[in-house]
Formats: C-alpha cells, structure tokens, sequence
C-alpha cells in the first residue's frame, strides 16, 4: 500500500523554536525506545487547544527525518484543524468518507506529504455519529492494514476528557500520549482521562 493521491503541500507558517523542535526530538526518540510492538500511537488531551495536534504533527515529522515511515492519522471527525492550520487548498477525501463508505479504497485517502517519509489522512467531512463511525470493524480494519505498512501511525484524537471518541480509537492502537497544558488541566481530570484511556 502507498498513498496514491498527488503529494499535498503541507504549510505551516510558524516560526520554529529550537527547545521545542529538541523536545520533540526527544519524545521521538522515546517513543522509539518503547520498542518495535508499539507502531500506532494515538495522541489526545483532556480539553481542546492543549496542542495535542501540533505535537501528533511534529511528532510525526521527527519520526520521517528519523528514516521511519510515518502516517499522520487525523480521526478528529468533529473539529479538526489540520486542512486550515496547513494552508491545504486542495480537495481531498478523508477518514469520514471511507468509513461511511463514500470512498472505496484506503489508497484514494492516503496523501504523501512535502514532509520526508510522512503522509497523512485527513479527518474528511464532519459526521453526524464521529464514535459510531470510529468503532466500527472498518476502523479496526484499516488500522491492521496501515501497520504492515508503516513503521509508525500517529493518531489525532479529539480531546478525551468529555468525548468518547479517543478511547473507541484507542482500542485500535498500541499506546496512548496525553498532552496536558501547564495550569489548564487538574491532577484529577488528567487522571481520569488516564484510566478512561486505559
């Protein structure tokens, strides 16, 4: 499997800070520690804007200068941020689409990227039923056939702390990060985000 689309250009119009491009380093790297099982890590926080999706992308990004074959996966389905925030212009189809069944093969949702040995999945269209849609065989499915062929599969979750989406995804992945913003979450949500998650 490969992505079959025309390559998409990815923007993003931000400045780069060197202590957070070493911080991502070193999640990368720690994550590659956690040895060669955990392939598909799925990314959430307890609220929106923690920067949960700023850390699945540049963590992706690390993992493609890294050598690994990388698949940023957005399964957002309510609210996502990456078409906007990356300046995409062009028409793409998305996860939504194929799990309803809109669009036939993984291959037509696949997009290589301007970014060294990383493609992404975009979220597609909002749905009406983003945890139905998610928990269906089909996600399940999709997830066996993307790890033969990627080395890692970073998954975008919405926010667990008062959506059920991240935990139906869960199930489908090796391991979880939680991204927790300084002063915005408390001890306690953070912990029960945890165990919802585990």
């Amino acid at each position: 499997m490969t992505a079959m689309n025309s390559k998409i250009l990815l923007v993003d119009s931000r400045k780069g800070n060197y202590l957070y491009e070493e911080a991502m380093k070193t999640l990368r790297t720690n994550l590659q520690f956690c040895g060669k099982d955990i392939k598909s890590v799925l990314i959430t926080s307890c609220f929106p804007d923690e920067g949960k999706s700023d850390i699945a992308f540049h963590l992706a990004v690390e993992l493609g200068k890294a050598g690994e074959r990388v698949l940023l996966l957005d399964t957002d389905i309510r609210k996502s941020v990456y078409l906007m925030r990356y300046m995409v212009t062009a028409d793409v189809n998305g996860l939504s689409q194929y799990l309803s069944g809109q669009v036939k093969n993984i291959a037509d949702i696949i997009y290589q990227t301007n970014y060294e040995k990383m493609d992404i999945v975009f979220s597609g269209p909002t749905a009406p039923n983003p945890s139905e849609l998610l928990g269906q065989p089909a996600f399940r499915t999709l997830m066996e056939q993307l790890r033969q062929y990627y080395d890692y599969i970073i998954v975008d979750t919405p926010p667990a702390g008062n959506l059920i989406d991240a935990a139906v995804v869960g199930s489908a992945c090796d391991g979880a990060l939680l991204v927790i913003e300084s002063g915005k979450s408390s001890y306690r949500l953070a912990q029960k985000t945890k165990t919802q998650l585990e």
